[in-house]
């Protein structure tokens, strides 16, 4: 992408390629230094002829992805609000696929973020509308986006939400439970078609882990298979979430073990928006997850063929083995206060039961080995099995790492789940995801701290990249106001003053506003406290939780003097004009007490300052971006935690991350 200097419009020679892609290009000539040309045509001249703003900042964030794209480099772009940033690399990874035949990956926070990309007047249908470029994008949601027909069945007649439950069995596709073509068949199940479900309802009929999709009668007909196979095929961008991709990452070699196609196909480069929360999606994503129950399930599969006895006593004694464990775990769990995971108290008797059971596991591998020559198993169901069991083995062998794992046990319908994760992912994402020698494109408002990034390239084991910041072009001065609140009043509970305070400045907004809260925990008590202040009665409040997350936007957005409050929408959010004009932080968003940060403090020498800071800091930041869209916005944005106070240095560090010319004011009691 050439300095700004005299511009002609380049017309399409006929003897070049103009079908491909949207610009003339002779393959002779060096493609992403052609690419770069066009895209400054773009920004010069063909959007400000459609009325658009020439930004300095987005075509500064351009020149900076050419030498990305062109060197296939990892690089760290930070662009503030208003940069443009979305149209900026969904120009690079739209063509570069056209280019390389294979499709770009776009993978988002989370799965409301996907929505946002594809919603109508979004960047996507802007490309679509003014440069004549029509993109095929196509989702590639995670496994508990979609209905499982498995646990639908199981739940219709008896559960209390059974009425509801019938009417998702009822709005099937016909060929689910009747018989026709292929050809028929198209995807379906995706939880948007159901956004009247609140997420306990949705959590009954969704896909979960322990849900064995490869032995699964129903898999042909399941709208979660037929949904795979519809994003494969597309050629221009595939839109998934983290920790989607990151799956697919970690299950990339078992997949085609198993005669597999790995959940994404090949592609030609990967761009992570609000990539400064990939790493808790590579956790995520390797973490192993057993149940007793699923286990005994499992290898109870070996004892319906014609097994020699030596296997059917291992099957036994690992059922038992696994027993034993689990009713142990139920002695070596501690609660941990606001956290729905339990820590595990790795003691020597816990170990020695794991090494028992890791023992009788091998000991079935090795009579896995003589069944196999017998062929007295069905060779498709032995390989599962197998598969499962190298999961389970390499899940045990990290107890024998010391400090090198983390774990932890969650309760659930009278049933205990034992969770257990790396304590990093640093070599395999080096290995799997940043050595392999395409474009990786970080996109986000909030990618450095105190103005590095080595908090989030450490963090990823990401040793090789270019990076760039780029500011807001808002004017924040103008717009926006901050404000914080007062001390703690003695005599008073915190969350009183927080009510309070938040009934007034909605009152002030007339709503219009967005409450981010730090817990689930947080905004449940909320929701319970906010009735009883006479200051709110007359306010319409949406909740995180009562309906499918991208219909809960389009309502709150569609309804201007509603309140939206919500644990997950510090990021991505895109709701310009007056339905949001109020943003305000309940608590100081720490990260939580839960076994895989302590794990992370723990190995730090400065745990306040290497983790709790940084991560409160970016999500601040984070937050504070949801208040002004455009240029055209303006409103006031709040932190209600009066504990901000007695914290000195996070009360220091947040005033210098305000925008330039903006300064708090305090809430008075």
């Amino acid at each position: 992408m050439n300095e700004r200097g005299p511009r002609l419009r380049m017309e399409a020679d006929p003897g070049l390629s103009t079908q491909r892609y949207p610009f003339a290009y002779d393959p002779a000539e060096p493609f992403v230094s052609r690419l770069g040309e066009w895209v400054a045509d773009v920004f010069y001249d063909i959007l400000p002829e459609s009325g658009f703003e020439v930004r300095d900042e987005q075509i500064f964030m351009a020149y900076q992805l050419e030498r990305a794209y062109g060197d296939k480099k990892t690089i760290m772009a930070e662009a503030g609000v208003g940069t443009g940033k979305t149209l900026v690399y969904l120009l690079y990874a739209v063509c570069y696929a056209r280019y390389t035949g294979k499709p770009a990956v776009i993978a988002c926070a989370d799965e409301s973020l996907i929505e946002q990309l594809v919603k109508p007047g979004g960047d996507i249908a802007k490309l679509a509308e003014h440069l004549d470029l029509q993109v095929d994008a196509r989702l590639g949601k995670s496994p508990d986006q979609y209905v499982c027909l498995n646990k639908l069945s199981a739940v219709r007649f008896a559960d209390e939400d059974a009425p509801v439950i019938e009417e998702v069995y009822e709005s099937l596709p016909e060929f689910v439970n009747t018989p026709g073509t292929l050809q028929a068949f198209h995807p379906y199940g995706d939880r948007k078609q159901y956004p009247h479900l609140n997420d306990r309802q949705w959590n009954k009929i969704n896909w979960d882990p322990f849900q064995d999709c490869f032995v699964c009668p129903k898999r042909q007909r399941c709208g979660l298979t037929l949904s795979r196979d519809h994003y494969r095929r597309s050629k221009d961008i595939i839109i998934c979430s983290h920790d989607y991709y990151m799956e697919h990452v970690w299950t990339y070699e078992a997949r085609k073990r198993e005669g597999q196609l790995p959940l994404l196909p090949d592609h030609s480069s990967v761009v992570f928006d609000e990539g400064h929360l990939l790493e808790e999606a590579a956790l995520n994503a390797l973490s192993y997850k057993l149940k007793h129950r699923i286990f005994e399930e499992l290898v109870t599969r070996l004892l319906e063929g014609e097994i020699r006895e030596s296997l059917a006593e291992r099957v036994d004694e690992a059922i038992e083995s696994s027993e034993r464990l689990f009713r142990m775990l139920d002695t070596y769990t501690v609660a941990i206060p606001g956290s729905e995971r339990k820590e595990v108290r790795v003691e020597a008797p816990l170990l020695r039961e794991i090494e028992r059971l890791t023992s009788v596991l091998d000991a079935i591998g090795e009579e896995l080995v003589f069944e196999s020559g017998l062929f007295s198993l069905d060779g498709y169901q032995m390989r599962v099995v197998e598969e499962h069991l190298d999961m389970i083995q390499t899940a045990l062998s990290l107890f024998r790492k010391e400090d090198g794992y983390i774990c932890w046990a969650e309760e659930s319908e009278d049933e205990t789940t034992l969770s257990i994760m790396p304590r990093t992912v640093k070599e395999i994402l080096n290995e799997r995801v940043f050595n392999t020698g395409i474009p990786i494109v970080f996109s986000s408002a909030t990618l450095s701290v105190d103005n590095s990034f080595r908090y989030v390239a450490d963090s990823l084991g990401i040793d090789d990249f270019v990076s760039f910041s780029v500011a807001s072009p808002y004017d924040y001065a103008d717009k926006m106001q901050m404000k914080i609140a007062e001390q703690a009043v003695p005599g008073h509970a915190a969350n009183e003053n927080r009510l309070r305070d938040a009934a007034a400045l909605l009152q002030e907004s007339g709503g219009r506003a967005l409450i981010l809260f730090r817990t689930m925990e947080e905004l449940l008590a909320f929701k319970q406290d906010i009735v009883h202040v006479p200051e709110a009665q007359g306010l319409r409040f949406m909740y995180e939780g009562d309906r499918e997350i991208s219909d809960l936007i389009a309502a709150f957005q569609q309804d201007e003097e509603s309140v939206l409050c919500s644990v997950n929408l510090w990021e991505g959010l895109d709701v310009p004009g007056p339905s949001l004009s109020n943003v305000m932080i309940w608590s100081l968003p720490y990260p939580p007490q839960d076994p895989v940060f302590n794990a992370k403090r723990n190995a730090s020498a400065s745990p306040y300052e290497e983790i709790d800071l940084p991560y409160m800091l970016l999500r601040v930041k984070q937050g504070l971006g949801r208040l002004i869209r455009t240029s055209s916005d303006s409103g006031s944005a709040a932190i209600l935690d009066e504990s901000l106070y007695t914290q000195k240095e996070a009360k220091d560090r947040i005033a210098a991350l305000l925008p330039e010319g903006v300064e708090w004011t305090t809430l008075a009691h």
